[in-house]
């Protein structure tokens, strides 16, 4: 019991990855950073050996945390801590959630995410413009787009460029943006500088905005920062994408695109996407397709990638020029 009480946290995690066994733990290792890689290494080799005891009480405690991270994520802090105390009591309760804290740490702004837009809009319209971004690129994508959506015109773009080009934030100003909207939660502030924001994160938010707005929002960034607008409109809409599209669209993106580079994007997409793509092809056409990618033999990725860019290319063209249209959210997408 006395070692059990001196392991390190390094310590417990080295030995969690040895009792889930080595395909898990591989697993696993993908997600981590190579220094991480490298300091649990160094620790699983001078593991000797792990008693029963021991190991079942670290996977009891990885599963407790676990749970508690499933709690947080679905009513936030004080929701997981109400559930932890009826199941195991206030001091079983406070243990797991300050093992929590202390090692997984909560993502800020945790309570803005279980908030409605509508309350967030209310506290953060009058804000600094690169606060309002800050605070949007902790929230879900869903949720920016409606708040950037109702943000005044003038705002918008100038908003969205400063998410795509934030990269991070000191812990100092998170927890002064989290006190300004009353409404800090002290275990949600990491003692690290936090990665935010990003190209990716403005391409969340602008798929799930209306099409009106996006095009404001580009046309805006096009004058300030072409590369920037470019960049964000190759993310828009991936091939994969392709499978919400109506048949309509589909048939006139076949007809557009190239063959060579439909048959070499196809070669490795999801079943999915196959599937609608020869749905909407003729019998013989879709055929042909199959046998010519079945002779085609082993391809470059990058050969692929290439392919699957330009026909999203075409695709952006089409939606530019009225052929075809791209679900979004927002009602001016709509037909009647």
């Amino acid at each position: 019991m006395a070692r059990k009480q001196q392991l390190t946290g390094k310590q417990k995690a080295a030995i969690l990855l040895i009792s889930l066994g080595p395909e898990v733990s591989a697993n696993i290792y993908k997600h981590l950073t190579p220094e991480e890689i490298d300091s649990l290494t160094l620790e699983i080799s001078s593991v000797n050996k792990v008693n029963a005891e021991e190991k079942e009480e670290i996977l009891e405690q990885f599963h407790e945390i676990a749970l508690a991270q499933d709690y947080i994520s679905q009513g936030g802090i004080s929701y997981a801590k109400t559930v932890l105390e009826k199941a195991l009591g206030e001091e079983k309760a406070n243990d797991i959630l300050n093992r929590l804290t202390s090692s997984l740490q909560v993502k800020p702004f945790d309570f803005a995410r279980k908030a409605d837009p509508a309350q967030i809009i209310n506290f953060i319209q009058t804000e600094h413009p690169q606060t309002i971004a800050l605070v949007l690129s902790y929230l879900d994508a869903e949720q920016s787009a409606q708040i950037l959506s109702e943000l005044p015109e003038e705002m918008q773009a100038d908003i969205a460029r400063r998410i795509a080009l934030m990269d991070s934030t000191s812990p100092e100003i998170i927890e002064e943006v989290e006190q300004m909207l009353e409404r800090k939660l002290s275990a949600t502030v990491t003692h690290d500088y936090t990665q935010t924001g990003g190209i990716q994160a403005v391409v969340d938010v602008l798929n799930g905005v209306d099409r009106s707005t996006e095009r404001t929002i580009l046309d805006s960034l096009e004058m300030d920062d072409p590369d920037l607008a470019d960049e964000i409109k190759k993310r828009m809409f991936v091939f994969e994408d392709i499978v919400t599209l109506d048949n309509r669209a589909i048939q006139r993106v076949i007809r557009e695109v190239d063959q060579e580079d439909l048959q070499l994007a196809l070669k490795v997409s999801s079943d999915d996407v196959k599937d609608v793509v020869f749905k909407n092809m003729s019998a013989r056409m879709s055929e042909t397709f199959k046998e010519e990618m079945e002779f085609m033999g082993p391809v470059r990725l990058r050969d692929v990638e290439e392919a699957q860019t330009r026909i999203v290319s075409v695709i952006r063209r089409l939606e530019e020029i009225g052929e075809i249209i791209i679900a979004r959210g927002g009602g001016d997408d709509i037909i009647v």
